[in-house]
């Protein structure tokens, strides 16, 4: 869809009109693409609730449902386990049916279930709970992948996404910081509202989808961006004929390597969110705040980097050459944050600071990198398997990643810490090679 015809097909839209009505500042703060503005406001509301519910969750689930840290843990696991396996057939769904209206569907389950943890009086029920909405989770972020494709030009959805990204942490942080509210007044009824209040804004979220325009993406009578010509030997023109009963995401080799490859580049969240606040606590001298200031750090780079990182990246090639330059600068910053230990207190802090920055360069590089290869090797057929089982990679190294990095990389040290660089930077510098493959798998297609 052009942005013509995005403005065309939503002239009622309450976000066309905003711009004018707002301060110079603020307005170019917006996206010029009203199609763009509008998924903006709906991740804003998505990303406030589930910042809220972020924050409370870990004392709600102890403190309000009485589950133990291993309870808790274990139940996790599973849903994590839940959100990889639902991927691909959610994406599939969306290929079949329309990503608009399974993703509509998707996000009122989810607003269900999130209601539902507040009915929850047993721990059997907690974690079918948590599994069901696990599985919505991460079936509808593959969705949304897929639609994004959909309703936005070929050539701006990876800068697209980048923005939508800068939302996504916006809002966050303004949810993390309604949840410090109720942390601090710490009673059962605030843990209760925060999380139906989450429940609320996937109601509002599933609204405003379904008043998004339908998308207006190409028809199977259209030529394939991946090859320049309708290609009888194509994996989507093969679904196509086969009644899209096989995944042809699934049959397609180079693309399933980018996936593991970008999900292995995925590992860096997990070394983050859990690898750095207990190397800082646990191995370090540096302050016990430093925790936060990586947050902060990292934060703040995503918010002013990520949309200047995907400038170049439309290309496969260059796309490939952000995901190398990612893979290092991830490795390097395993080495200086492994560097903290052992040093004077406020030194160690700098160091491991240091090394969030270069670890938050490498995340919106290979971000950027990442999204512009799962729609490019996709071409334009079939975006819900394609989406469907990259977003399972991610979910997969969302799931394994805690576990590994506390385990593989803290316990061993400085080693464990080398290791995981060294897995980062082969991951970078494969990525090329794999792109490559996927060339020369798709000229053997059009000479066959």
């Amino acid at each position: 869809m052009t942005t013509t015809q995005a403005e065309s097909a939503a002239p009622s839209d309450a976000l066309s009109g905003l711009p004018a009505r707002l301060p110079g500042v603020l307005r170019r703060r917006l996206h010029p693409d009203p199609t763009v503005r509008r998924l903006a406001g709906i991740t804003m509301v998505n990303t406030v609730g589930n910042g809220l519910s972020l924050s409370v969750a870990v004392l709600f689930f102890t403190r309000v449902l009485g589950l133990s840290a291993a309870q808790l843990g274990v139940g996790m696991t599973a849903a994590g386990l839940c959100g990889v396996v639902a991927s691909v057939p959610a994406g599939r769904a969306a290929d079949r049916w329309g990503a608009r209206r399974v993703l509509v569907a998707l996000v009122a389950v989810e607003a269900v279930g999130t209601a539902g943890y507040a009915l929850v009086h047993s721990y059997p029920a907690f974690v079918a709970l948590a599994c069901a909405v696990a599985a919505v989770d991460r079936g509808s972020s593959a969705v949304r992948n897929a639609l994004y494709a959909e309703v936005l030009p070929a050539d701006s959805r990876v800068a697209g996404r980048a923005y939508l990204r800068v939302v996504t942490n916006v809002g966050i942080c303004v949810g993390t910081g309604l949840g410090a509210i109720a942390l601090q007044l710490d009673t059962r009824s605030v843990y209760l509202t925060a999380i139906l209040a989450d429940a609320v804004s996937y109601v509002a979220v599933a609204v405003l989808f379904h008043r998004l325009p339908a998308a207006m993406g190409p028809t199977s009578a259209e030529p394939s961006v991946k090859t320049g010509a309708a290609n009888p030997s194509d994996p989507a023109d093969e679904g196509v004929k086969q009644g899209r009963r096989r995944n042809p995401a699934l049959r397609d080799g180079p693309f399933l390597l980018v996936t593991a490859l970008c999900s292995v580049l995925g590992l860096q969240f997990a070394v983050l969110e859990v690898g750095v606040p207990l190397w800082i606590v646990q191995q370090t001298d540096a302050p016990r705040i430093t925790v936060a200031g990586a947050l902060i750090v990292n934060t703040l780079m995503v918010i002013t980097l990520q949309v200047r990182a995907t400038r170049g990246t439309e290309e496969r090639t260059a796309a490939a050459r952000a995901c190398r330059r990612a893979g290092l600068v991830l490795a390097a910053s395993c080495l200086v944050v492994a560097l903290a230990h052992g040093l004077p207190g406020i030194l160690a802090a700098v160091v491991a600071l240091v090394g969030i920055a270069l670890q938050s360069l490498a995340e919106v590089m290979g971000q950027a990198g990442g999204w512009a290869l799962s729609y490019d090797l996709a071409g334009e057929r079939d975006h819900g398997a394609y989406q469907g089982v990259f977003n399972a990679g991610t979910a997969a190294a969302l799931m394994a990643g805690p576990a590994l990095v506390s385990t593989a990389v803290i316990g061993f040290g400085l080693v464990g810490w080398a290791v995981l660089g060294a897995v980062l930077a082969a991951a970078g510098l494969a990525m090329g090679p794999a792109v490559r493959w996927a060339g020369q798998r798709e000229l053997r297609l059009a000479a066959g």
